[in-house]
Parts: structure tokens; sequence; C-alpha cells
């Protein structure tokens, strides 16, 4: 990661969210299969991020001096890294962007991810939560932000997330301090 990436602040854009109900959707699996995040048993940790970039495609123009923006991939590979701690835990995890589940599919793959990408194409997570989004000129895109959820109702939200590459390490403080 850069060094001088601009810091996000926190907007009060998700101060909504804990206490909050995870909405009945289901969304496209890295997998194969349909997930419906509210029907989840076990702690659920979703990171949601803008987007992933792949080396055979160029980021949006002027990426990096977006706010939270950068860093996508450092956050996959930081929960992929604390995946087992988190499995400890008693904790499900999920990524979860509006690509699609084939371009996420080749995440998963190329960084050998422990878990599950889920797309959100159409928003649908948005839209039921009011979570926050930006424009890169006309691509829509989740602000990214971390939700811990039990049973169905959110219980901490992690936003903004900074530095991405240390998120997992956050959420495991707070799940150990729980």
């Amino acid at each position: 990661m850069p060094d001088e990436l601009p810091i996000p602040v926190d907007d009060g854009l998700a101060a909504h969210l804990e206490g909050t109900y995870l909405p009945s959707i289901s969304f496209k699996s890295t997998n194969g299969h349909t997930v419906d995040l509210s029907h989840i048993k076990h702690r659920l940790v979703v990171y949601i991020y803008p987007l992933t970039g792949r080396p055979d495609v160029a980021l949006p123009v002027g990426w990096d001096a977006i706010p939270g923006a950068r860093g996508c991939t450092p956050q996959a590979c930081d929960f992929s890294n604390h995946y087992q701690e988190l499995r400890a835990l008693n904790t499900v995890v999920y990524g979860l962007s509006s690509q699609s589940t084939a371009y996420q599919s080749e995440l998963k793959n190329r960084l050998h991810l422990p878990f599950d990408l889920l797309s959100d194409c159409d928003f649908l997570l948005r839209n039921a939560l009011n979570l926050p989004t930006f424009k890169v000129r006309e691509l829509a895109l989740y602000k990214r932000l971390t939700i811990v959820a039990e049973l169905g109702v959110i219980n901490k939200v992690f936003y903004p997330v900074f530095p991405p590459n240390q998120n997992a390490a956050q959420v495991i403080d707070w799940l150990k301090n729980q």
C-alpha cells in the first residue's frame, strides 16, 4: 500500500447501522451458491469493499486520491491471514462488493482466499440498509466498511476502515473484548 494515501473521515453515513437487523437478501457467492446473511446463525463478519484490482484491468483514474478507495486486496489478504483465528472465535467471514461473481472469483482464486466473496451488483444491501457509496465517473461503488453481526443483528460497524490491511486484526481485537 502506498504511504501517502488520503485517510477517510467518518462522515456519519454508517452511524445508524448498529442494532439494525440484516435484511433477508440472497447474494451470489464465489462458491456457486447463494447466501442470505440474515440466516447465518454464527457470528458473522462481512467486510464490504469498493472493488479489487486485477492484473489485467486498470484501476479508475485518480483511484489513489479517493479517501478509503485503495486497499481492497490488502484487506482481503488481511482477512485471509487471520481467517483461522476468526474461525476459532466461531465467526463466519465474507467479503462483499458490487463486482460480478466472475470478477470476484478471479480474486478468490488468485489470492487463495479461504472464504467466499458475495456479489451485490444491484446494491440490494445498500438499498436495504442505506449503506454509504461513492461514484467514480459513472461507476457506483460501496465505501469500505465492516459489519459484525450475530443472529441477524448488526452489533458493530467499523467505518471508516483505515488502514484496510489491519482491519481483520481490529475486528479480532473487538471480538476478544466482548
